[in-house]
């Protein structure tokens, strides 16, 4: 209660665990894991280890993607009444290719606060531990598993522009990156980092294609996340392409203006030229 009488709700707490290494759970994240109500556990098992080993006495509430829509009405219902929760998945941060979002989405649409304990990550591990541009990158969880969507997924990721990340099964590693290769990302540099944070972490490096072969000889083990790498860019064409596609498309009626923005973003062409040829 807050000094007016009036119930002060709880927090939902969402607490990063260690994807490999116990030394890397936080100590602000054992201080809110002992302090909450209930801490709710993708596997009350696994999480009990942990709990065990950090004199950690809270109880655990199972949580997971086959039961989130029962539990998620009076998990807001004891937040509202005034008690806070920790939530945790397996291994790692909540959300990301972990149940959690339907949870965190009901507690803001109710108003009520939510409150990120930050920590190990094996996506953030694997982006800066590969050795490629990460100012720029796209998270695609777990691929589908087959149909169009998977060759969907596929074709986004083989046409990305910047670095793509995906988590993979170690017995489909060598799957996924022929069938990016087959896909047209063949020669993209890309690192397979396996078991991170654990003692026989491994990052092997290459392309798409050389990785797919040394994966089907010898398969990974243990947890996989796979980075892949820009290709090269396009080059620009030369400026008399550039100045006969800009006649064509004064001919279709287009301003100075729509000529520039159609050679920077179709062509690649430089700003600085794109403009000069469009209002020359």
């Amino acid at each position: 209660m807050s000094a007016g009488g009036e119930r002060v709700p709880g927090t939902l707490f969402v607490v990063s665990t260690p994807i490999g290494h116990l030394g890397d759970l936080s100590p602000r994240a054992v201080e809110v894991l002992r302090s909450v109500a209930a801490i709710l556990a993708e596997d009350t098992r696994h999480t009990r280890h942990l709990t065990d080993r950090f004199d950690i006495p809270t109880p655990l509430v199972s949580y997971h993607e086959h039961n989130e829509a029962e539990r998620t009405p009076g998990l807001v219902a004891r937040l509202h009444a005034g008690e806070s929760l920790a939530l945790v998945s397996d291994a790692g941060t909540p959300l990301l290719s972990d149940p959690g979002a339907r949870l965190v989405e009901a507690v803001v649409a109710a108003g009520l606060p939510v409150s990120p304990v930050p920590g190990p990550s094996a996506l953030l591990a694997a982006l800066v531990g590969a050795g490629l541009p990460a100012d720029r990158f796209t998270f695609f969880g777990f691929l589908p598993r087959k149909g169009r969507d998977r060759q969907e997924a596929l074709g986004s990721l083989a046409a990305l522009p910047h670095v793509g990340v995906v988590y993979e099964a170690a017995n489909r590693v060598a799957e996924t990156l022929a069938e990016l290769a087959a896909a047209g990302a063949g020669e993209r540099p890309a690192v397979v980092a396996r078991e991170l944070t654990k003692q026989f972490e491994t990052f092997h490096r290459g392309t798409v294609a050389s990785l797919a072969a040394s994966m089907a000889a010898e398969p990974p083990r243990g947890e996989v996340v796979l980075v892949i790498g820009a290709g090269a860019p396009a080059p620009a064409p030369d400026e008399a392409t550039l100045r006969a596609h800009a006649v064509r498309c004064r001919a279709e009626g287009m301003s100075a203006r729509e000529v520039q923005r159609v050679l920077m973003d179709e062509m690649h062409a430089p700003r600085n030229l794109a403009y000069r040829i469009a209002h020359g």
